[in-house]
Parts: structure tokens; sequence; C-alpha cells
């Protein structure tokens, strides 16, 4: 395990940064236009032919530079992206998620310590940050402070902050993220498709429930094989600060949605409520910042306008390398579209899987083992699905397949290998926090005691998929 990871780790080192591997897929993107020009294929959708366009022609080039600022303005994730973040960051940086994370796992009996710190670390994705910063150290120090081995909380905290990251009770960022992709490709097929951030929302809050049962079976059965603990740390069992103003902030937010919703203001004129999915982002926010904007109140962290207007800033500051990616991906995926590459690769691979007679659950399981793959060398949930998106959508949609089944696969299996990709960017974190306790600890120590999890996540949460599929069950609002 430990040479496996060294080689993935060596080859992982060698891709080039996201940046350079968008810039460089467009201009792949212009080869293969050119390359594959006049090709042709049927439009599922309208009937017409479908003709792949080479994008070195006098106009083409031309509408390269006069909407390359268009595309990047229209990039669906884009948007909803920095809003998100704006109300989730400001809750970050006040210090709300972290009490909140912290004070849950502080607050349960010993004996549920395994399953709090799971449930907490599945649902940290709505602040990764917090989940990789403060779950994990913290999981090695109660850990330690129960007398048990601190490697097993740490290894259960990172299992669960980075293998649970596609589910979570609540909308997070990654959620209009990945939708807007995954809408943007389907529309290669079907111009209507709208895929809203709510689309996954059911399943992946029915995901945080499996993986805290099977996060916990793994670690308490784990546990004996790290030996004997015979240090000591004391565990800060001081004063926390008190979450209670921001939870009353946050029940009047829900309040005050609900009373939209049954007034019809968030409904549509027919009784619908796609009106409702679609602001879901907005509410998301606002439901973020109204308690953080309490809480930092509180703790001293907002004690004027220029200081919430600055809190605001520093979490969209923190996006600038996302902007500076959406870029190069934005001008990407609009080549892309304009090449008609994507839907002749889609009718193309459609009528060869066609006649092997795959139902749904075969195909979402090769997208599941596909993404899982990719993840070991590319650690970007989004950059992968950019590349991914345009190709594997709609030719999924083609067989039968909807835009929100195949997310739901791609998250499945980007999630699981999360725990054993050495390029994951928080990996020098969870390696600190490891030789605090055992100096000699080394990536090939704490990854490979990921091995387990990566297992029993990727089993039982692709079977879960595969069953919710089977039965015909919807994966979210407006999926």
């Amino acid at each position: 395990m430990k040479r496996f990871l060294e080689r993935l780790e060596a080859i992982g080192n060698r891709l080039p940064d996201p940046l350079v591997l968008f810039a460089g897929m467009a201009l792949l993107v212009v080869l293969c236009s050119v390359l594959l020009a006049g090709q042709s294929v049927t439009h599922p959708g309208t009937g017409a032919p479908a003709v792949v366009q080479s994008l070195l022609t006098g106009p083409s080039v031309r509408r390269m530079f006069t909407e390359a600022v268009r595309n990047f303005a229209s990039f669906p994730p884009l948007g909803t992206v920095l809003v998100a973040v704006m109300g989730i960051g400001l809750a970050e940086r006040t210090g709300l998620v972290a009490a909140v994370l912290g004070g849950l796992v502080r607050s349960l009996p010993r004996r549920w310590l395994t399953l709090a710190l799971v449930f907490a670390g599945v649902n940290s994705s709505i602040a990764a940050d917090a989940g990789f910063v403060v779950l994990v150290p913290l999981g090695a120090a109660l850990y330690a402070g129960a007398g048990r081995h601190p490697l097993a909380g740490l290894t259960v905290a990172y299992a669960a902050v980075s293998g649970g990251y596609g589910a979570n009770i609540v909308i997070t960022a990654l959620d209009p993220l990945l939708a807007g992709l995954t809408q943007a490709a389907a529309q290669l097929v079907a111009p209507a498709t709208l895929v809203p951030a709510t689309c996954n929302w059911w399943f992946n809050a029915v995901s945080v429930v499996l993986l805290c049962v099977v996060g916990t079976f793994v670690a308490e059965r784990a546990e004996p094989g790290f030996g004997p603990w015979g240090g000591s740390v004391v565990v800060d069992a001081g004063p926390q600060p008190s979450v209670a103003g921001p939870a009353l902030a946050a029940v009047a937010w829900l309040a005050v949605v609900a009373g939209l919703v049954v007034s019809g203001i968030l409904r549509a004129d027919d009784g619908g409520f796609g009106p409702l999915y679609e602001s879901v982002v907005v509410l998301v926010a606002i439901g973020a910042a109204l308690p953080a904007l309490v809480f930092g109140i509180g703790n001293g962290r907002i004690r004027s306008t220029g200081d919430f207007a600055g809190l605001l800033a520093e979490a969209c500051a923190g996006m600038g390398g996302y902007i500076v990616l959406a870029f190069a991906a934005a001008q990407f995926v609009a080549w892309f579209a304009w090449s008609n590459l994507g839907i002749v690769l889609a009718v193309t691979g459609a009528d060869v899987v066609r006649p092997l007679g795959l139902g749904a659950e075969p195909l979402l399981l090769v997208m599941v083992l596909v993404s899982g793959v990719v993840n070991l060398l590319i650690a970007s949930a989004s950059a992968k699905w950019a590349i991914m998106a345009p190709v594997f959508v709609p030719m999924l949609m083609l067989l039968g397949v909807s835009p929100a089944e195949t997310q739901a696969a791609y998250r499945v299996g980007d999630a699981v290998t999360n725990v054993l990709t050495p390029l994951l960017p928080y990996v020098p974190i969870v390696l600190v926090a490891a030789r605090r306790y055992v100096p000699g600890a080394g990536l090939g120590t704490v990854l490979a005691a990921q091995v387990p999890y990566a297992i029993a996540f990727g089993l039982s949460w692709t079977l879960l998929l595969l069953g919710w599929v089977a039965m015909g069950w919807s994966l979210g609002p407006g999926a």
C-alpha cells in the first residue's frame, strides 16, 4: 500500500495545475474539431443533423475573442457559487461553523464519540475547510483525552470529512456548482433541461445516515489495530461560545421562508415549487449569514459595518483561485459546445453502448468507478466534473439515465476515493496533526488506514444509489 500510494503521488504530481489542464483541454477541443470536422449525427432532440464544426475558421476564431468575457460571465456555476460562499464563508470566518462542529462533538456522551465525529465530519462539507482544519485535529485530541489512540480518532474524522464529502443534510456550495455544470452539459442534448441545486438533496441526506452507520461500524472494528495508547492529552473543557443566538436567528429565517412558501410568493402560479428550488442558493446564503452575523456580534468579530463587509470580502477573496479556474473552464465548455463535439460524442457513445442492453444501474456503476479513478489524480471536484460532464451527462441521457442520476454517481465516486489520494490539498494538515502524537507518522501511515473506509463507503454508498434508482425514487426536488 505504501509503495502504491507513493507511486500514485508521483504520477499525480506530474499533472499540470487545473488551470493549465483546462487550457490544454480547450486546445485539444480545437484540434479535435479540425480533425473531425464534417462528422455528423442526428440530434436526438431536434432530429436535425449535428455536424462537428472546425474552430479554426475565421468566424470561430473571431468568436473566441468577442465572446470570451460573455462565456465567463454566463458560466453556470460562477454566480451561484459566489453567492453561496458569501453566506457560508461568513459563518466560517466568524467562528460559527467551528463552534457548532466542536460543540456537537463535545456535547455528546463518550460512548457516542465516534458517531458524533462521523456525523459532524460528513456534514462539514457545508464549509470544507472547517472540517479538515477543526474536526481532524479535534478527533485526535478527543480520542486521546478519552484514553483511546489519537490516530484512530484522526482517521475516522478524516474519513468522514473527505470520504463523505458528497453527502449532507443541507444544500452546500458544491450543489449549485455541480448542478450548473450538469445543466450546461444536459442542454447539449435537450436545451430546455433545468438541473436545480436540489437535484440530489434527498439522496445526499439519506446518504448521511448510511455513512454514519457504516463509518462508525468500521471505526470501532479498526481501532484495535492502532494498538494501546500510552500518552495523555488534556482536552480543552473550558467555556465554549454559545450558539443559542445564532440558533434563534436560523429558526426565525426558516419561519420567514416557510411564510414565503405558504403565501405563494415562492410558489409558481400553478402551485409548483419551481421558484423555491431556484431560490435555494440565495436562501442558503442568507440562512448562513444571519446566524453568523449574530454570532460575530456576540464574540466581537463584527463590531461595525466595516467588519461585516470585510469578512464577506475575505470569504470571496478565498475564491480567487476558483474564479481564475472558472475563466479557463468557461472557455473550454463554450468551445466544446460550439464545436458540436459533445453531442456527436454522446450520440456515438450511446450508439455503441445501446446494443449491450445495459440498464441504468450498470451504467451508473461504471460512472462511479470512472469518477473514483480520475479522482485519485485530479482532486478538484469542479475541475473533474467540468471535463467529464459534457461527455457523460448527454451520453447517459440518451441511454435513459437522468442528469441528476449521473451527477449523483459522479459524487459518490469522487468522494469515496478522497481518502486515498495523496493529492488532496488538506493532506499536509492531517500529517501535521498525526505527527503531534506519533512523530514518525508518514503519508503511507495516514492513507493506508483509510483503505477500510474507502472500501466500506464505496460498496455501501454505491449499493444505496443503485437501489434508489432501481426503485425509481427521485433523488431530490426538481430532479
